[in-house]
């Protein structure tokens, strides 16, 4: 059984230039769980002056059902992050940081070392505070800017999450420079390290039309969490060249045409992704929409 983790209300949405309003995005969520999407990350505890597009994210979790056996996730980047979060009841923190010195020095101003000394206690306090820590690490297939990152700095990293109390680890591409033979290195190398019974997630952009096939090479090599967006939304203000997530819907529709299951009515996800397109007011990237189901 594949887990997906949505994060089209999330990332999807965070590098839009139109800003939906927070019904809209309740609504959203709520099309995903009734197609079956049972782990969301909906909301990002980050500055609402940089990103406005989710400045509302204590609004958002209000309106959210509680009782669909649903899980919540929430990005937190810093302590003021955790903060936010802790006055919500979100389920999950998604605590991030990249892995590369090049891209945490532009657009968060300390070094990789800097931000793990932070985050480790921010992942400890969330952890006490009985809510669930997931570890992201992005550029972990390498940095826009330096190339390639050292599996073994982004193996240190995942190290001092786990140490600190992250239950999980999602190896994000953030702006798609992964490989599928590269996927299978790093996931091997990962599982080698840390057992093959840890959480493992990945998280790929479709930057340069990899993203299934890097999903397919994850499965492959053993994990079965992934993230996804619907219609394929996605990008990050911070990344130059980010373009959309891997789409959900593309997604399912190939792990159900290979009889693998996900818990997701396809049909019921296509609509949300026709329906998404509306909302934008633009063409969006999946490719289900567009050719139908076979």
């Amino acid at each position: 059984m594949i887990e997906i983790c949505e994060v089209g209300p999330r990332d999807g949405l965070q590098n839009e230039c139109k800003v939906l309003p927070t019904n809209v995005k309740a609504e959203l969520i709520l099309r995903l769980i009734d197609s079956g999407i049972r782990n969301i990350e909906a909301v990002s505890f980050v500055n609402p002056k940089v990103v406005p597009q989710m400045a509302d994210a204590e609004e958002l979790i209000k309106l959210l059902p509680k009782d669909r056996n649903v899980r919540y996730g929430g990005l937190v980047l810093s302590r003021s992050g955790l903060d936010r979060a802790l006055k919500t009841d979100i389920d999950f923190l998604h605590v991030v940081t990249t892995t590369s010195d090049s891209f945490n020095q532009r657009n968060a101003k300390r070094t990789v070392h800097q931000a793990v000394e932070e985050l480790s206690k921010v992942i400890k306090e969330g952890a006490e505070a009985n809510k669930g820590v997931a570890g992201v690490l992005g550029t972990a297939f390498g940095c826009p800017f330096e190339g390639e990152v050292p599996l073994s700095r982004v193996l240190s990293v995942a190290e001092k999450f786990i140490e600190s109390g992250c239950t999980e680890i999602t190896l994000a591409d953030t702006t798609g420079m992964a490989n599928p033979a590269q996927v299978h290195q790093v996931v091997s190398a990962f599982y080698e390290q840390f057992g093959k019974d840890f959480s493992l997630g990945l998280h790929f952009h479709n930057t340069r039309g990899l993203g299934l096939a890097n999903t397919l090479a994850g499965y492959q090599a053993g994990v079965r969490r992934f993230d996804s967006s619907i219609a394929g939304l996605g990008g990050c203000p911070f990344a130059p060249k980010a373009v959309g997530n891997v789409c959900t819907e593309d997604m399912v529709n190939m792990f159900h045409g290979m009889k693998i299951e996900t818990g997701t009515d396809l049909n019921k996800l296509l609509e949300t992704a026709k329906w998404m397109e509306t909302n934008m007011d633009r063409p969006l990237d999946g490719m289900l929409m567009k050719a139908g189901i076979a």
